[in-house]
């Protein structure tokens, strides 16, 4: 599989409170380090931000009018988690424009990788847990206007459900969902996904990698899907300030290879986002976070 890269230096341009749970910086982090692995600048592929047209097609119009300009009441704002800013929106239309454009060379060349992404809370008409615009539901959306293309599995491995993401699905055959995620972290109220699997906290890698394995093969059993969007979110890891999971950092590189090597099998196309993570140390982070990088072959 060839892979191709998807980066805008506005996906960490934005200024927060400080001590600010989200970790901005990460983003920048990533690319830094993967041009000081060996990829050259030019690998990066700039995306452009989502149009409003593009996204009123999928979610609802008054919500996207009101959070691009300014008028979504505090407390719709608070449940996203970030102050209101026209860099916030600007910074979010690219970051999602980012995984579209990723999910579109997913499906010219095979494989490809978005530096940001997994905006996973968000639904048609509400932002949630750091999430505008849910980036995951419109990509598989637009992978579905391609011929031949008639399903498209959204593997989420990020310690937290994709609430936002199952709902919108929820009516859409051709949109799976399956969702590996803390059953007693955030979202508190979790939504019906195709395919479930609840972790217990303080699960370690064994059982986690065994229970991936399992939910791969029930994934091709029940639905054999055309095209993958794959949410690799690493707040899974055992230094996680949020995730309450143990999975190892060598965990974490043999779950990316397991889902890699799965689509490789079935000659899956695969759009890769890199979803949460929220340990302070950024450079802590971001080594977690290239364990995807490295399971594509992008570094060594």
């Amino acid at each position: 599989m060839l892979q191709h890269l998807v980066f805008h230096p506005i996906y960490s341009q934005l200024e927060l409170p400080v001590r600010h749970r989200f970790p901005i910086e990460k983003y920048q982090g990533i690319h830094d380090a993967l041009c000081a692995g060996g990829v050259a600048e030019s690998s990066f592929i700039t995306p452009t931000p989502v149009a409003r047209e593009t996204l009123t097609a999928c979610y609802d119009a008054s919500y996207v009018d009101a959070l691009i300009g300014g008028t979504l009441d505090t407390k719709a704002m608070r449940r996203i988690g970030f102050p209101w800013s026209e860099q916030l929106i600007k910074r979010s239309l690219t970051a999602v424009g980012g995984t579209l454009k990723t999910a579109e060379l997913a499906l010219q060349h095979g494989l490809a990788l978005n530096l940001t992404g997994g905006y996973h809370h968000a639904g048609a008409d509400w932002g949630s847990g750091f999430c505008l615009f849910n980036d995951l539901y419109l990509a598989a959306r637009q992978m579905l206007t391609t011929p031949g293309i008639d399903s498209v599995l959204i593997i989420d491995l990020d310690v937290h459900q994709g609430d936002g993401t199952a709902l919108l699905a929820q009516d859409d055959t051709s949109v799976i969902t399956l969702s590996l995620h803390g059953e007693k972290n955030f979202p508190h109220r979790k939504q019906q996904s195709d395919m479930d699997f609840p972790l217990p906290k303080g699960m370690t890698d064994e059982p986690y990698l065994a229970t991936l394995d399992e939910a791969l093969s029930v994934a091709e059993r029940l639905y054999a899907p055309d095209a993958v969007i794959y949410d690799a979110g690493v707040d899974v890891h055992e230094n996680d300030d949020l995730g309450l999971l143990n999975i190892s950092t060598p965990g974490v590189y043999q779950r990316d290879c397991m889902v890699f090597e799965w689509c490789r099998r079935h000659n899956l196309p695969v759009a890769c986002v890199i979803g949460g993570g929220y340990q302070r140390d950024i450079n802590a982070l971001v080594d977690v976070h290239l364990q995807m990088y490295r399971a594509a072959g992008v570094i060594p």
